[in-house]
């Protein structure tokens, strides 16, 4: 469990425990809550089995763990619209940067190469790079009803170990710098997978070199 997941599930605790009635963030509209000491650690035990089963079935960790706290914010109806939106302020935050966006389904994934990101063998985000990454963070500001999965790959050269630490290091450092500019990090959840998911061929250096890379997910936090 990485520090940004642990404080996730520790604030659906804090929020599980508050009383009251409470404004969803994206509708405006008020929800009267429950007696707030059973539903407070039923949604901290939700908040944990949420998790866990998230975890387990390879899906988004973040979310699931909102969704076991019965937290969220976005309804059915509102999802695809809000994340159009912000598909639509992505691509045009990221135009001519390097990175690439695609959309699959309701997620939609930024791909960034690890050549526009980080020195060779590196993990401190290039200067020249930290521009896009705040004009990011401005979008995600904006859009805050979302989970965002920050996943490091590497290619296959060097040892399982060594790519699997560099990976784990770049998407903690791209986390962090998310961090710094406002994101909170109940959103963020970042994880190395060293060499293990190649989306090209290793054999060649233009296929490690597009495994060499750093993919933000994002995904919109659902209502309960």
């Amino acid at each position: 469990m990485t520090k940004t997941t642990t404080g996730l599930i520790c604030a659906a605790l804090s929020l599980g425990l508050l009383a009251g009635c409470t404004t969803d963030p994206y509708t405006g509209e008020g929800r009267l809550s429950n007696t707030a000491g059973g539903v407070g650690i039923g949604a901290g035990v939700g908040a944990l089995g949420g998790y866990l089963v998230g975890r387990a079935a390879g899906v988004d960790e973040g979310n699931a763990a909102l969704i076991g706290a019965g937290i969220g914010a976005l309804g059915g109806g509102a999802i695809g619209t809000y994340m159009d939106r912000q598909e639509d302020a992505l691509r045009r935050t990221l135009q001519g940067s390097g990175v690439s966006v695609t959309r699959v389904g309701d997620r939609i994934i930024l791909n960034m190469p690890s050549n526009i990101t980080f020195p060779t063998d590196g993990d401190r985000i290039l200067p020249g790079f930290e521009q896009t990454l705040q004009a990011v963070a401005l979008v995600f500001l904006e859009y805050r009803d979302s989970i965002i999965n920050i996943d490091g790959h590497t290619d296959s050269q060097g040892s399982d170990s060594y790519n699997l630490a560099l990976s784990q290091r770049r998407a903690g450092a791209v986390a962090q710098y998310l961090a710094s500019r406002g994101i909170s990090g109940s959103r963020l959840n970042d994880r190395g997978f060293g060499e293990s998911r190649p989306i090209a061929s290793n054999a060649t250096e233009a296929g490690r070199a597009q495994n060499r890379r750093v993919e933000i997910a994002i995904s919109p936090l659902r209502g309960g």
